[in-house]
């Protein structure tokens, strides 16, 4: 008589996969070290440079005054220096947001200084070109490729359908750590809704 029948190691052989494929399922679906290998693989989203809290007074006090200070890196330079214009202030997105040739100039060298086109930034150009935003519009951090990659799994009704958010551009609203420049997936609670997880 056979010590281990066919039986016995058949159900020991499937138990052992089905362990091990859970695991590995459990594994690859762990977000943590998503941000380092997007980082090794040249997307600049993610890099804590590139939205690190602002360190600018000026620009907080009055920039963040009506929306998030948002951090330079979002935007190339170009673009910085297209919104900052006198006349692109007096509307700016339909608000008058018009500021002092002084403190327009100090925040406009603030975002040239710290745009996402800098020699750190490898792939700004790529990541920051605005797809099929309108000519003639002013640049928008949501129309550029990388802000629409990494929102593409997010449903229109939890952001714009969303009175507690209302635009994809009130980062903010989701991102609970967005003034420390913290937007990993584990600080996402989009009101309404709950922690956000792709």
């Amino acid at each position: 008589m056979n010590p281990f029948p066919l039986k016995s190691v058949l159900t020991l052989l499937l138990t052992g996969a089905l362990v091990m494929g859970t695991a590995h399922l459990a594994l690859a679906d762990n977000d943590d070290g998503d941000e380092e290998d997007e980082r090794e693989e040249g997307r600049w989203f993610e890099s804590h440079r590139a939205l690190g809290p602002v360190d600018n007074a000026t620009y907080t006090q009055e920039c963040g005054s009506c929306h998030l200070a948002y951090p330079p890196g979002l935007l190339p330079a170009q673009d910085w220096a297209q919104i900052m214009t006198p006349e692109a202030l007096a509307n700016h997105y339909g608000d008058d947001a018009s500021l002092s040739e002084a403190v327009r100039s100090e925040i406009s060298a603030f975002l040239a200084a710290n745009a996402g086109d800098g020699a750190w930034q490898r792939d700004a150009t790529s990541g920051l070109s605005h797809g099929d935003a309108p000519p003639g519009d002013l640049p928008r951090i949501t129309a550029t490729v990388q802000f629409r990659r990494e929102h593409k799994e997010i449903p229109a009704r939890l952001v714009t359908g969303n009175p507690g958010v209302k635009s994809f551009s009130q980062c903010n609203a989701c991102h609970r750590k967005a003034t420390e420049g913290q937007y990993d997936e584990r600080w996402i609670d989009i009101p309404g809704y709950g922690p956000w997880s792709d």
